[in-house]
């Protein structure tokens, strides 16, 4: 039969080739057990198998030895290691010589089952040629309705120089809107320049930005230009512009105003023709209220605001993003790009992905490093991405349980400012939900929520415009 794949076992031990001998006695397999690896060296060069089984410690030649000499020959075989001494050296050097597999002894015999037909599915899948989806080399994807606001807003903007301020949860990809909005602006071919104020030092964030002259604190030892002067005549993206001290705030805006700034310890003026565009996870409105930053400031840049949405707004778009951060992992890694299941690939686009379009890139990465298979299965994901996602999340769950799941994947994600990032959608989802319980009536909507009439006009203006238009 054509479907039957062949195995072939090594291993000196013959408890061990009896039990997987009978383990494998599938109809779909055909199992060879062999007990040395030099006799089964040239039969294994000459008739490779679909898939080789082998031990480690074995008189003559070992199997990682084996597994290099077939592998030389037939590089496509995959090869599951076995050894009692499951030690890091070991699984270590079985996957540096290319092992499918590492499986330590003793082993659950229908672990090893399952194993055998996961590297049956890989070898066949390696034989069909690899067609990778065009389009992924955009610089954007996004199907999302939410997404197609962003390119419209990046096509209106594309022959203006104005300030434009970018707003969305970390990891949403503002950068790349960024560069997006400066490739397709008349300052394309120009430098664009990015710095994420949350990243630098409170101390230097001046002399970053602005430069300095020789002799101007300790350690300047000579002239250095600032960000402003390295993308004169193109783009300054500045990322966490909330994070900007107070002090760099006042000489951002004079920058704005006067178009030219002093370097630090500096006496004569620089003048700049740049393009900024700035970007934030957090609430300016609020930090404004709170005294955090400078109104006049926010003004300067809330010339033209883009949002982006979180992931979780744009879930039709993660299978194409997954495959697009696939196929750059491979590029980049110098490895095959691994394929997700469909099965794999409804599970993501079920997960809540409190890190966004960052966290589902990350994981890509991993996977095309720790997948097993170029099949990726579910059971392949790391552990935080294995459950059930946010449909687990039902009527009668706690919702106390599933906001401390969030805090504690958005921390892990590398998130700050939660407080900033969780009141917002929090207050949102209160108000929406309390006036759908009145049928839309704002006065009652307040008094549910327990804030006077004048506190939920203030909100609404902020979080949902278009029902505040209403009133």
């Amino acid at each position: 039969m054509t479907d039957v794949a062949r195995v072939a076992v090594v291993d000196d031990d013959r408890a061990i080739r009896w039990v997987l001998e009978r383990a494998l006695a599938q109809p779909d397999l055909e199992v060879e057990c062999i007990e040395r690896a030099d006799t089964a060296l040239e039969r294994l060069l000459a008739d490779p198998p679909d898939v080789l089984v082998t031990d480690i410690r074995m008189p003559g030649i070992d199997g990682l030895d084996l597994m290099a000499r077939v592998r030389e020959a037939h590089p496509e075989l995959p090869v599951i290691v076995m050894t009692a001494h499951s030690d890091l050296d070991s699984a270590v050097a079985s996957y540096q010589g290319g092992a499918f597999e590492y499986l330590p002894k003793p082993f659950d015999v229908d672990e090893a089952l399952a194993l055998v037909r996961r590297a049956v599915a890989h070898a066949r899948e390696r034989r069909r040629p690899v067609s990778v989806p065009e389009g992924l080399d955009a610089e954007i994807i996004g199907e999302a309705p939410a997404m197609q606001e962003v390119f419209r807003a990046i096509g209106r903007l594309s022959h203006s120089h104005i300030t434009v301020l970018i707003n969305g949860e970390s990891g949403t990809g503002k950068e790349r809107v960024a560069r997006a909005l400066h490739q397709h602006s008349p300052r394309t071919g120009k430098p664009f320049i990015a710095l994420n104020m949350a990243a630098i030092p409170k101390d230097l964030i001046e002399s970053e930005l602005f430069g300095h002259e020789k002799g101007a604190f300790t350690g300047a030892t000579a002239q250095r230009q600032g960000r402003f002067e390295q993308a004169n005549g193109g783009t300054l993206f500045l990322d966490e512009i909330g994070d900007m001290p107070a002090e760099t705030q006042t000489r951002l805006l004079r920058v704005l105003a006067d178009g030219e700034f002093y370097r630090v310890g500096g006496h004569t003026p620089v003048r700049v023709d740049v393009r900024i565009i700035a970007a934030t996870h957090q609430d300016l409105e609020r930090l404004v209220e709170d005294g955090r930053f400078r109104e006049d400031l926010f003004h300067r840049l809330n010339v033209i605001r883009v949002h982006l949405p979180r992931l979780a707004e744009r879930r039709e778009d993660i299978p194409r993003l997954a495959n697009h951060f696939l196929a750059e992992a491979a590029k980049e890694l110098a490895t095959d790009v691994k394929v997700l299941t469909p099965e794999a690939e409804r599970h993501l686009t079920r997960l809540p992905w409190p890190g966004n379009v960052r966290q589902l890139e990350n994981a890509c990465r991993w996977l095309t490093v720790m997948a097993s298979g170029r099949e990726i299965l579910v059971e392949d994901l790391p552990p935080e991405l294995r459950g059930e996602g946010d449909e687990t999340t039902g009527a009668g769950g706690d919702w106390r349980v599933a906001f401390r799941d969030w805090a504690d994947r958005a921390l892990a994600a590398g998130h700050t400012h939660l407080l900033e990032e969780a009141v917002p959608d929090f207050e949102r989802i209160l108000i929406e939900t309390a006036l759908r319980h009145t049928g839309g009536r704002k006065g009652e909507a307040a008094e549910l929520l327990g804030w006077g009439r004048n506190t939920l006009t203030r909100k609404l203006k902020v979080l949902l415009p278009a029902l505040a238009e209403g009133e």
